[in-house]
């Protein structure tokens, strides 16, 4: 496969997990339950989630809204009416997303594969009036919110390469880059 199919591929894969998260983001915002029970907040903000506070609802809201301009990004980074955006923006907007997101899985903001482990093995003990809660949460996160933001990090990662790449080609005035001129 080309680093351009690669490229294109990790800017689809960013939109369409964009989607997937927006659509069950706006699913909540609109009132459906859509997951928002095995999302892994602590015991107390998951109450205030599932009776739908008002900040939890906003915060529904502005998710979706910011999966609809994450999808917006990526296709601009492939589409050829991307070519008006600072690539030197895109590249930033798809390197900051693809950390984020590769970090949130892996554990470093505390949920994810690392964190997960620690509490399914419990060499991080859960709150003792919420083990067996805790433990479920932390099974939903290792199995499906870890790996599906392992994906679409990686997918942004791959856009970012493939920007600065490409930046870096049409700035040494290559007139063979294919976005030259």
């Amino acid at each position: 496969m080309s680093r351009a199919d690669q490229g294109r591929m990790g800017a689809y894969g960013a939109a369409a997990c964009a989607v997937v998260y927006g659509a069950m983001k706006l699913a909540q915002a609109l009132g459906a339950n859509a997951l928002a029970d095995k999302d892994p907040l602590p015991p107390e903000l998951r109450e205030r989630l599932l009776a739908r506070d008002p900040v939890f609802v906003a915060s529904h809201w502005l998710l979706a809204g910011a999966a609809a301009i994450g999808v917006i990004v990526a296709l601009a980074t492939v589409r050829p009416w991307g070519a008006a955006v600072s690539r030197r923006l895109l590249t930033a907007v798809a390197w900051t997303l693809g950390i984020f997101m590769i970090a949130r899985s892996v554990g470093v903001l505390g949920f994810g594969f690392a964190g997960d482990a620690l509490l399914l093995t419990e060499v991080r003990p859960a709150p003792a009036e919420h083990v067996e809660l805790v433990h479920t949460l932390a099974r939903w996160d290792l199995l499906v919110w870890s790996p599906f933001f392992l994906l679409w990090g990686v997918c942004w990662a791959t856009v970012g390469w493939r920007l600065r790449r490409r930046c870096r080609q049409c700035s040494a005035g290559n007139d063979l880059c294919p976005h030259a001129g």
